[in-house]
Formats: structure tokens, C-alpha cells, sequence
């Protein structure tokens, strides 16, 4: 029985009941693909949910602020998808009539739609034979036929791809895409996989070398910097408060946040009210607190970020204060509505 038939019979045996699967819908498809880049579908299908009850169409989704878009993806991650995700309707509906391109190479000129989204929505929607390559692809091939060339360097994705696509079954592309994908994702899992119950077992070159664990290989490129942020949580004796719109190209583009002062490492309370005695435009405060003794450690993919809030009470009322009971009207990074989940007036 070849490679791709094993998979396919085990795909109809094991498939997962995901909304996603029952649609041919491109704009409920990429809706879907573009949420489950770097997340867990167990993470990422309630906010497909809610997205879709709020803009049921592409037309909904580009006609919306890009303030709404931001809210509805807050806790996933990785903006910059809810920003792409937004342009891309926009795109859409405004160069296409509402209606996604049907070819491949039409797919990749949308903004944010990559090799894997593209074979993705070209496969699933129009059966056109595209193979898909994304972590569990990757992990499923590099064990399965012993590939040790590093995923992450342009060698090794371009020969994965191509092994892709000769392994493929082409007369039932979406099918087996989703197969190899879920089979990666539940029996070919990172850590612990099956392997005894495997269909793939008897000729899996990885579980014959005890190379298992080794497979796929990625070099680790990152290096990890470290930042220090000091968030202002100004209260005044109306309970209003002050949040500023992150603006730039760095991490959280257009989410709000309370007044940041970056330092270059942590700071005691008087280094903190030296600053904001140095810095025009902070109002005058009658008292400053720390509300967390220890850092919290925010771990993003490229940064760790050690954060301090402090609590500021200013000596007068706060102009352009906003009302505390509605700064969850707001879109901010997750470790902002974290304090501001568990802060109590």
C-alpha cells in the first residue's frame, strides 16, 4: 500500500470533526489557516468562532475598523496575521468582487498568503494539486523517509517540498493534505508520538534508526533579547486612567497599552520617579507603587520581556482619562489584559 493511501485511510478513520472540514467556503478556509499559523487548533477554534459571527462574510471582515479586528484576535498572537488578515479582505473585495482567486499563484498574491496558505486553499477549495508543507508535514517526512536537511534553511524546505509533492495523491489532493497535516498533528506528534499503533510503522525509517526524537532537524537561529518595560498604571480619584496606541513596526503595532518607559534593565521606584521627573508630559503624581515585586516574563518568539507595573496616583484629575470600566473596550496585548483581568480598584 503506498505512502499516501495509508494516510488518506487513516485520515478517514481518525479525522478530528473541525467546522473548517465541512466547508469549501475560501474565505471560512483561509479564515481558518490563517489562524492555526503558529497556534493550536484547540486555541484557535473558539476565535475562529467568534470571528466568523462577527464578519460571516469577506465583505464584513473588510468593511470592519481595524480596531474591531484587533480586539477579536487579542490573546492569539502574532498581530501582524489580524493586520494581514484585514488588508487581505480588503484586497479582496476591492480587487477581486468578494471572491478569492481560484489558482494557485492568484492565492500567493494576496497579502500574508504564503506557499503552505496558498496549497492550502487551493487544494481544499478548488482541488487544484498543490501539497502542503507546514510543521507536521515536516515532521511526518523528515521521519518517515529519515530526512535529516534542516527544515528552516532554503536547501532543506525546497527539498521537502518537492518530496511532498511526489508523494502526494493528486486525484484526492484535499483529502490527503488534511490527512498528512492531522496525522502530523495527533499520531506523528511532537513529543511521545505513536509509533507503536502507527500505520506507518513497518517501513518508517526514523522509528528503525531510534532517530524519532531527532526528526525533523531545525537549526536554532534565534537569538533571544532581552527588554525591560515599565508600565504606568496612572488611577485617579475618579477611577480614570490613560492608555496610549502602540504605533511603529514593533511587536503589538496598534494595540493600546498604559504609558510604557523602556529601561535597560529593572528599576527601583526611585530610578522610575527620576525618569518621569525628567520626562515632560506625565502628570504630576502624588504617589507611585509597584504591584508586582517580581517581573512578569513575557516570552515572545524573539524577546523576553520583564515587566514591571507600577501604580501611579496623579495629584489631579486626569486629562483625556478614560473611564477604568471600559479598558476592556480596547485592544491590547495579553499581558496587559492579564493585569487588567486580575487588578482589582
Amino acid at each position: 500500500m503506498s505512502f499516501s493511501r495509508k494516510i488518506l485511510d487513516w485520515y478517514r478513520e481518525n479525522k478530528r470533526d473541525l467546522p473548517w472540514r465541512k466547508t469549501r467556503d475560501p474565505y471560512r478556509i483561509w479564515l481558518s489557516e490563517i489562524m492555526l499559523q503558529q497556534t493550536r487548533v484547540a486555541q484557535g477554534l473558539p476565535y475562529y468562532q467568534k470571528f466568523l459571527e462577527a464578519f460571516p462574510t469577506v465583505h464584513d471582515l473588510a468593511y470592519a475598523s481595524e480596531e474591531q479586528v484587533l480586539k477579536l484576535w487579542q490573546g492569539l498572537g502574532y498581530y501582524s496575521r489580524a493586520r494581514n488578515l484585514h488588508a487581505t479582505a480588503k484586497m479582496v473585495v476591492g480587487d477581486f468582487d468578494g471572491k478569492f482567486p481560484n489558482t494557485f499563484e492568484g492565492l500567493k498574491s494576496l497579502k500574508g498568503v504564503g506557499d503552505y496558505t496558498a496549497s492550502a486553499i487551493a487544494s481544499f477549495c478548488f482541488d487544484i494539486p498543490e501539497p502542503v508543507v507546514d510543521g507536521n508535514v515536516y515532521r511526518v517526512l523528515a521521519r518517515y523517509f529519515g530526512v535529516d536537511l534542516p527544515i528552516n534553511e532554503t536547501q532543506g524546505a525546497k527539498y521537502f517540498k518537492e518530496l511532498a509533492r511526489e508523494v502526494m495523491d493528486p486525484k484526492q489532493i484535499g483529502d490527503y493534505n488534511q490527512g498528512i497535516m492531522e496525522f502530523g498533528a495527533v499520531q506523528c506528534a511532537p513529543k511521545n508520538p505513536n509509533c507503536m499503533f502507527c500505520p506507518l510503522n513497518e517501513s518508517c525509517v526514523a522509528l528503525q534508526k531510534s532517530l524519532v526524537s531527532n526528526l525533523p532537524v531545525k537549526l536554532n537561529k534565534t537569538k533571544i533579547k532581552n527588554r525591560y518595560f515599565n508600565y504606568l498604571v496612572f488611577l485617579d480619584d475618579s477611577n480614570q486612567t490613560l492608555l496610549e496606541q502602540r504605533k511603529g513596526k514593533g511587536i503589538w503595532q496598534n494595540l493600546y497599552q498604559f504609558p510604557l518607559i523602556e529601561s535597560e534593565g529593572e528599576w527601583s521606584e526611585a530610578q522610575l520617579e527620576q525618569k518621569m521627573g525628567e520626562t515632560n508630559g506625565y502628570p504630576k503624581m502624588q504617589s507611585v507603587t509597584l504591584y508586582n515585586m517580581e517581573p512578569i516574563v513575557h516570552k515572545l518568539s524573539h524577546q523576553h520581556l520583564y515587566t514591571k507595573f507600577w501604580l501611579v496616583h496623579p495629584l489631579t484629575k486626569l486629562d483625556d482619562g478614560i473611564p477604568w470600566q471600559r479598558i476592556t473596550d480596547y485592544p491590547v496585548p495579553v499581558l496587559i489584559a492579564d493585569f487588567i483581568r486580575t487588578f482589582k480598584i
